[in-house]
């Protein structure tokens, strides 16, 4: 059989491979605490439970949608009108993805021909590489630095590069660094993408789950921002709905426009049920978001108490459902110290290289687990030796 050229650039995902190594633990008989894939255990709240059953009974409802109902896109635009403050034209303005990953993956078609270059923080989430890359794009990758905060700079940016540029993409808080970006750099990103005539695309997943008192809104309220771009939001984490596959990207009207016709073409709309159980999310009650945002934050704080007490020094996110940390003393190596940290501790991350080259040196926790759970892996990783000693 013959495959295609653009084939040999995908391995199997670091996700994938992380299960396979938990798979091959567990078949031993061996205990396996896993923090790597961004999972959650919280389930939605009752009433969006309830929204997708009753629709779920309706047998008119098995039908192809096609597209949005006028009721989700009103929701939608209801929603980031109420949230964030910020006016969306529910009929022009508002797409519904099928989880943000597969818009990430298709949007790239609409602003990419082969050899265009594509701007993307490193580290991030694989997506938001390989997406633009299977449309024919080289990447430039806009570092992320603990110097700087964990922030993309775009003065950095050769001129070179930035005028080839036809698309970036970012997103705060961020996945994995969980950094914040400050109001000044999202007013320096639309400067400089109305300058190089670039389409932003920014993932604002995580606004909700955002600790210690601080509030994130939305990348659109920035004035010149929809001029420019479109945001990408989610209800995964935020209403405990990540293997419904909701999300949502709002903004410039001629480039939802767009995502809308390659759509089209790709898929055949969001299943019914599901789209009653999103507007359910979105316009119910949302006491449901405090509380999530609530236990992640707990669980934050006994996590990095709990491993900072046994001698790995981490810090506390200031948002989103990760730790970014440092690998201790005495490794270099972000996947064999990964690896390692399974096989001596039973514990499993995510190696900081999954993100990028700007990874090497971290990994990612995920609070995937609750505290009975966490409390367990820190115990393991305590007990294994691995924090005294590299070579034990």
């Amino acid at each position: 059989m013959q495959f295609s050229k653009r084939m040999a650039y995908f391995k199997p995902g670091i996700f994938s491979v992380l299960a396979q190594m938990r798979e091959e633990r567990m078949a031993q008989g061996l205990p396996v605490i896993d923090l790597s894939v961004g999972t959650p255990n919280i389930p939605p709240a009752q009433h969006i439970v309830d929204a997708l059953l009753n629709s779920a009974r309706n047998r008119d409802n098995y039908v192809y949608a096609i597209s949005d109902t006028d009721r989700l896109q009103k929701a939608a635009a209801q929603w980031y009108a109420r949230r964030y403050g910020v006016q969306i034209d529910p009929a022009r303005e508002v797409a519904s993805l099928l989880g943000v990953q597969e818009g990430l993956a298709h949007i790239a078609f609409t602003a990419i021909d082969e050899g265009d270059t594509m701007l993307l923080p490193d580290p991030s989430y694989p997506i938001f590489l390989d997406g633009p890359v299977l449309a024919g794009a080289r990447p430039y990758r806009m570092p992320q630095k603990k110097e700087n905060g964990y922030l993309i700079d775009v003065g950095e940016i050769p001129e070179a590069v930035a005028r080839r540029a036809k698309l970036m993409i970012l997103s705060y808080p961020n996945n994995p660094t969980a950094s914040i970006a400050p109001d000044s750099l999202y007013s320096e990103v639309i400067a400089f993408a109305k300058r190089y005539r670039i389409i932003v695309i920014h993932d604002n997943s995580y606004s909700e789950l955002v600790f210690d008192g601080q509030t994130c809104g939305s990348f659109l309220r920035f004035p010149g921002a929809k001029d420019v771009g479109v945001e990408f939001n989610s209800l995964s984490k935020t209403y405990g709905l990540a293997g419904a596959r909701i999300g949502f990207a709002v903004g410039n009207p001629d480039v939802i426009g767009m995502l809308k016709t390659l759509k089209s073409n790709i898929d055949y709309g969001m299943f019914l049920p599901l789209q009653d159980a999103a507007i359910a999310a979105v316009s119910g009650p949302q006491d449901c978001v405090e509380a999530t945002r609530k236990e992640y934050q707990s669980r934050r704080d006994f996590l990095v108490d709990g491993l900072n007490k046994i001698g790995w020094t981490v810090r506390k996110s200031p948002a989103t459902m990760f730790l970014w940390a440092r690998i201790p003393e005495g490794y270099t190596d972000s996947f064999a110290f990964t690896r390692e940290l399974l096989d001596k501790a039973g514990v499993l991350l995510t190696p900081g290289t999954a993100f990028g080259k700007e990874g090497e040196g971290h990994v990612r926790m995920a609070l995937i687990a609750d505290k009975e759970e966490l409390a367990k892996a820190i115990n393991m990783i305590e007990k294994s030796g691995i924090l005294s000693d590299p070579s034990a």
